[in-house]
C-alpha cells in the first residue's frame, strides 16, 4: 500500500531555527544509527520512518558507516526512499557523514579531501539521492590540516552534492576554527553534532558558548544516553533491549553501575512528579537551552517515537526542578 503522510503532521512538532540560517529543524530528529542495518526487519524500519514523519519529524540523520554492516543503513534508506519518500523529498532534511573508518587502506578514514568526496559519492549512490541536505565531517582529524577538510566541505557544497555542511565531535576551539575557515571560504558551517545528555554535559564547558557566539546550530546525539535515560534499566536488563542483544555501544558492567542507576532513579522521580516519562524529561532538558536546535533520537519501535515527541509539549522547567537535576547529576 502506498504511504500517505498524516496531513496534520506539522501542527504538533516544534521547529527551531538552525543558527542564523534559513533552515528550521524539528526539535526531535531521527537517527538511523542502530536500527537500520541488517539486524532490523525492513518492515519494522519502514514503520519507524513513517511514524516519525507522521509526528512531524522531518530530519533523518545517517552516516556512511551506519549499519551493521557499514553502509547498510544508507542502502536500506535508498530502498525506503524509492518506496515511500520520493514524493516527500522536498519536505525532508537528510544528512550523512564521513570521518570514521569506512573501507580498507589509507584513503577510507579521517578527513582528507579524497576520503570525504569519495565517501559522499558512495553515500549518494547507496541512498539513491542526487544530494543530501547536510553533510558532516564526523570527527576531527589530527593529521589532516583543517583547511583541507574545510575546503573539501566547501567544494562539496559548490558541487551541489550537499546544500549545507556541518561538523561533529569537535572540541570548542577546533569548532571555532572550522567555523571561521568555512565562513571565510563562503560556505558557512550550519550545525555541530555533539553528544549531550543529562549524564554527559561536556558541551557546557565551552562548546555551547562558541556555537552561541558564532550563531551555529546544534543537534545533540545520544540525548537518552544509549537508553539509560529511558528508565528501562532500573529493574534489570529487559530481554528486548538493545544492550541485551547488541551491546556494542553500552556495556552493562560499566554504564549500569549502582552510582549511575541511583542518579537515573532520582531523575525518574522528578519526571514522574512532572507527569512525564524519564525519556521525555531528558529530551526536554537538552532542549531547554535555545542554542540546541534539535535532539537526535534513535528508535527500535514506532511507539518510542510517539512517546519521545511528547517532550516538546512538556511544561517548562521551574528553577527548583533545574537545581534538583543539577544536584543529582553534578554540574
Amino acid at each position: 500500500m502506498d504511504y500517505i503522510a498524516n496531513e496534520h503532521r506539522y501542527e504538533t512538532m516544534d521547529y527551531r531555527r538552525c543558527g542564523r540560517s534559513g533552515i528550521l529543524l524539528p526539535a526531535i530528529s531521527l537517527g538511523l544509527w542502530h536500527n537500520f542495518g541488517n539486524i532490523t526487519p525492513f518492515g519494522q524500519q519502514q514503520q519507524i520512518l513513517r511514524t516519525a514523519f507522521d509526528c512531524g519529524i522531518t530530519h533523518f540523520d545517517l552516516a556512511n558507516n551506519y549499519g551493521p554492516p557499514y553502509g547498510e543503513a544508507e542502502r536500506n534508506f535508498g530502498i525506503h526512499m524509492d518506496r515511500d519518500w520520493r514524493p516527500y523529498r522536498d519536505q525532508l532534511i537528510i544528512s550523512t557523514k564521513a570521518g570514521y573508518d569506512m573501507w580498507p587502506g589509507p584513503y577510507g578514514d579521517h578527513g582528507s579531501r579524497k576520503y570525504l568526496i569519495a565517501s559522499l559519492d558512495q553515500s549518494l549512490k547507496r541512498m539513491h539521492l542526487d544530494y543530501v541536505d547536510i553533510f558532516y565531517h564526523h570527527r576531527p582529524d589530527p593529521d589532516t590540516p583543517l583547511e583541507e577538510t574545510c575546503r573539501a566541505l566547501d567544494q562539496i557544497v559548490r558541487s551541489g552534492k550537499a546544500l549545507y555542511v556541518g561538523i561533529s565531535n569537535y572540541q570548542p576551539e577546533q569548532a571555532r576554527e572550522a567555523i571561521r575557515i568555512l565562513r571565510d571560504l563562503g560556505t558557512p558551517c550550519l550545525i555541530h553534532q555533539p553528544s549531550y545528555s543529562l549524564l554527559n554535559r561536556w558541551i557546557e564547558q565551552g562548546l555551547t558558548d562558541v556555537l552561541r557566539e558564532e550563531q551555529v546550530g546544534c543537534i545533540c546525539f545520544a540525548p537518552l544516553q544509549n537508553g539509560m535515560l529511558t528508565g528501562k534499566y532500573l529493574h534489570g536488563l529487559p530481554a528486548d533491549s538493545r544492550v541485551a542483544h547488541d551491546p556494542r555501544y553500552l556495556k552493562p558492567e560499566r554504564a549500569l553501575n549502582e552510582e549511575i542507576l541511583a542518579k537515573v532513579a532520582a531523575l525518574n522521580g522528578i519526571a514522574q512528579a512532572r507527569g512525564q516519562k524519564l525519556s521525555q524529561m531528558a529530551l526536554q532538558w537538552v532542549l531547554r537551552d535555545p542554542v540546541v536546535t534539535s535532539a537526535l533520537i534513535g528508535a527500535s519501535k514506532p511507539e518510542q517515537i510517539i512517546e519521545n515527541v511528547e517532550a516538546v509539549h512538556g511544561a517548562p522547567f521551574t528553577r527548583e526542578e533545574l537545581d534538583r537535576i543539577d544536584a543529582i547529576v553534578g554540574k
